[in-house]
């Protein structure tokens, strides 16, 4: 259990931006010894793979930023992404960390199984991140997004670490994000009905 909690994390993460797990677990694998990356997935912790990553994500920051910009940027990472999602669960559901010692057995020979609920997971979540974008850009003339943004790298940021090191309380994050959810998407559904009714009384306006 411990493991899909870690993956799901790591991919949650991915969602909302996709460079902070891959090289939040590139460093800690490094660094320190508080994950250890099973065979197939050493390459995170390398030193160049480290340093692109770092030099991704410092342009993922700078452009999530900047109204319309961050819009063009969400329509390239809806690959980019899920595919960070694939691999972040994948090796983290398979990693020794501080609280699973014996990850091996957990999804047996279905390696692809968390490959492919990390994709998915992050997916959703990267489709709710962009669909709140222009919400928060339109109720605040564009200054939110740099608000919007920082919250979200704060939760990449948070998610990556309690799911290596507290994945238990990866829960509450994924609770937070279902009710992030909710808020887009009745927000969305409240601008169309004031759209719909400014159109009519324009309508009603021009007829009259």
């Amino acid at each position: 259990m411990l493991e899909a909690l870690t993956g799901t994390g790591l991919a949650a993460s991915a969602g909302l931006n996709a460079y902070i797990p891959l090289l939040t677990m590139g460093l800690l694998a490094r660094y320190t010894d508080l994950i250890d990356l099973p065979t197939g997935s050493q390459w995170l912790a390398n030193g160049w793979v480290i340093g692109i990553f770092a030099v991704l994500l410092a342009v993922e920051v700078v452009a999530d930023k900047v109204p319309v910009v961050d819009h063009v940027n969400d329509i390239v990472q809806t690959v980019v992404r899920p595919t960070a999602g694939g691999i972040v669960f994948g090796a983290g559901s398979s990693s020794q960390t501080v609280t699973v010692q014996d990850p091996g057995s957990f999804f047996g020979s279905h390696q692809w199984v968390p490959v492919a609920a990390g994709i998915l997971i992050a997916l959703c979540v990267h489709g709710v991140k962009a669909a709140s974008r222009p919400v928060v850009n339109a109720t605040t003339a564009g200054v939110g997004a740099p608000v919007a943004s920082t919250a979200e790298d704060f939760g990449s940021v948070v998610l990556s670490v309690l799911a290596i090191l507290l994945p238990v309380l990866v829960l509450v994050g994924l609770v937070l994000l279902v009710l992030a959810a909710v808020w887009v998407f009745r927000r969305r559904a409240r601008r169309k009905r004031e759209r719909r009714a400014a159109a009519g009384v324009g309508t009603t306006h021009q007829f009259g």
